[in-house]
């Protein structure tokens, strides 16, 4: 069947109403999505295609296949580490708060875990502040090629790179402009950042969500992907820092193996912050002053990275803790705590920026 044919009868069954629509197997959503991406589907009936799949809500099959395509398309390289950790923060960024997690890789290099953290310039439905706005602003070459990426990672004095969406899998960056067009969040969302451009002996997905059902949806994503493991955090504006003020929740996978489902408690580690997360400043907003609030961040997480107590400092010690009890380095979370804490406070890390 051809594409233009396959498009069809697909838009023919899952788009017919709340009642009445029809699922399409894993063969059929992948070989459709890869179409999409070689440009063989115009933009309508592209459009038409992801928002009917989210309307009805998709399937795990539907999913396989959406991640399957993104997969064939995503050029992939092998770093020479042990373990790598994959920070799949949401590509579209946060509106609210600040990124506190744009400082988690210098300072899991520092604590001797290498760290990619990958995104864009922007997509709908945040068009918030971003991963590569931030790296913009420390200075960094956002327009790594995926070996120069490879090959921060397996520099000591390194070992950690930011990646962006249209140097490993250009063929998904070129959807952004349709994507924006959509407006809603749809099943590109969901995969988009689990696609492991690099890979190491062991890798590691650490992922945020806010839903109930999407830890065990994740879980099977990643297993399908490829990584070892998989964290998902209950964290702030869907990202991988949990709230400061609350208790929250965790859930350690092994391949899509729940191995424990843990209630997290920033008191426990010794956090106590009246505040969930770093609001932005009053008189700022993503819409017209993302540079500034970029900068400001760099400011905050440097501070925080040379040892400065606050907000930003208790983030990235929780964050943190967490992945490092994940990965067995440590077995009780305020041990861990303790732990970045002084590696925080010696100032080593901010080197590695």
């Amino acid at each position: 069947m051809s594409s233009q044919n396959l498009i069809r009868s697909i838009i023919q069954r899952i788009a017919t109403g709340p009642e009445l629509s029809k699922n399409i197997g894993l063969e059929e959503a992948s070989t459709a999505m890869s179409a999409i991406l070689d440009g063989e589907i115009d933009d309508v009936q592209s459009a038409i295609f992801l928002i009917a799949l989210r309307m009805k809500r998709e399937t795990i099959e539907e999913n396989f296949g959406i991640l399957d395509a993104l997969l064939q398309a995503t050029e992939r390289q092998q770093a020479d580490v042990e373990d790598l950790v994959d920070l799949g923060d949401p590509y579209s960024g946060y509106n609210r708060s600040i990124p506190i997690s744009a400082f988690l890789p210098p300072l899991l290099a520092e604590l001797g875990l290498p760290c990619i953290i990958h995104g864009l310039d922007g997509v709908t439905p945040k068009f918030g502040l971003t991963h590569k706005h931030v790296n913009q602003a420390l200075g960094n070459n956002t327009e790594l090629s995926i070996g120069e990426a490879k090959a921060q990672l397996e520099d000591s004095n390194k070992g950690w790179a930011y990646l962006d969406q249209s140097c490993y899998c250009a063929p998904l960056h070129d959807l952004v402009p349709l994507r924006n067009k959509i407006v809603k969040r749809t099943v590109v969302n969901t995969v988009e950042s689990l696609v492991g451009p690099i890979r190491a002996k062991r890798t590691h997905s650490i992922l945020g969500f806010v839903h109930k059902p999407y830890p065990p949806i994740y879980a099977s994503l990643t297993a399908r992907a490829g990584f070892d493991t998989s964290l998902v955090i209950r964290g702030v504006e869907g990202g991988v820092v949990p709230s400061l003020r609350q208790k929250g929740l965790m859930i350690s996978y092994v391949g899509e193996v729940e191995k424990s489902r843990v209630e997290i408690d920033p008191k426990a580690m010794g956090i106590e912050q009246a505040l969930r997360a770093i609001a932005f400043p009053s008189n700022m907003t993503t819409e017209n002053n993302k540079t500034v609030l970029a900068e400001h961040t760099v400011t905050l997480g440097t501070s925080a990275l040379s040892g400065e107590r606050g907000l930003f400092y208790d983030g990235l010690v929780y964050a943190t803790s967490l992945i490092l009890w994940h990965l067995e380095k440590f077995t009780d979370l305020s041990n861990a705590a303790d732990y970045v804490r002084e590696v925080l406070d010696s100032g080593r890390a901010v080197s590695r920026l």
